[in-house]
């Protein structure tokens, strides 16, 4: 049950799905994989909604270079906290009412099972296809929802996987582009395609919208334009 609190809370969103919808955010539980700058706008909206709880999984520690885009993360915690505890202190204050979990480290054949064995829905906010891949064996195994995104300079993709009725992400990019050490980035493309993430995961925790399955949303910022891609 949602507490006064919450109602209050939660209002104007309650206005749009019912409380209904609001008591299903609040059981959820949502694995943030990728604490920078994706990850950064997706648990803070995912916050924001009062999603009950949060799971936050990346292994690096914040760089300055990082603060153009990753903005749960601030100058005193350069080269001090790791990641997943950086932003749980900052979301904690921002709403009191939700849990965040942390995992510092990398995902594995060896451990994905137990860190994720509870979530509901999975986002991947990474920057490499390699534990890409392995997120959707997973997802798929366990018949888990996966909100897929991925930026570099002023572009930006979202699309996501439900297993059993979309094509998995191995399938729709079999052949992953190289991994760039360092690759441009301006950090609103990392904001609008984390938000775009973070109402995906809102729309299949509450069932409201349709979310993008077997769909890729293209995003050119540089441009003004958005397209939407089938993948049937």
């Amino acid at each position: 049950m949602l507490t006064e609190r919450e109602l209050e809370r939660y209002d104007r969103q309650i206005r749009i799905f019912g409380v209904e919808g609001q008591e299903k955010l609040k059981k959820a539980k949502v694995a943030v994989v990728g604490v920078g700058g994706l990850g950064s706008p997706v648990a803070y909206y995912l916050a924001a909604a009062g999603v009950g709880t949060l799971l936050l999984i990346d292994e690096q520690i914040p760089e300055l270079s990082n603060l153009n885009r990753q903005i749960l993360h601030w100058e005193e915690d350069i080269d001090k906290n790791p990641k997943p505890p950086s932003a749980k202190w900052k979301l904690e204050r921002f709403n009191s009412d939700i849990k965040v979990e942390t995992f510092v480290g990398k995902l594995t054949k060896e451990n994905i099972e137990e860190i994720l064995a509870d979530v509901d829905v999975i986002v991947d906010c990474l920057d490499n296809f390699e534990t890409r891949y392995l997120l959707d064996e997973f997802a798929h195994k366990r018949g888990i929802p996966l909100v897929h995104g991925a930026v570099e300079g002023m572009f930006g993709q979202v699309t996501t996987i439900i297993p059993g009725k979309t094509k998995c992400l191995r399938e729709i990019f079999p052949k992953p582009p190289k991994k760039k050490e360092k690759f441009p980035i301006l950090g609103a493309t990392a904001g609008v395609i984390g938000t775009i993430q973070a109402a995906e995961v809102i729309k299949l925790i509450t069932g409201y919208g349709e979310p993008l399955a077997n769909k890729l949303l293209i995003v050119d910022l540089a441009h003004g334009s958005f397209e939407v891609l089938n993948l049937d």
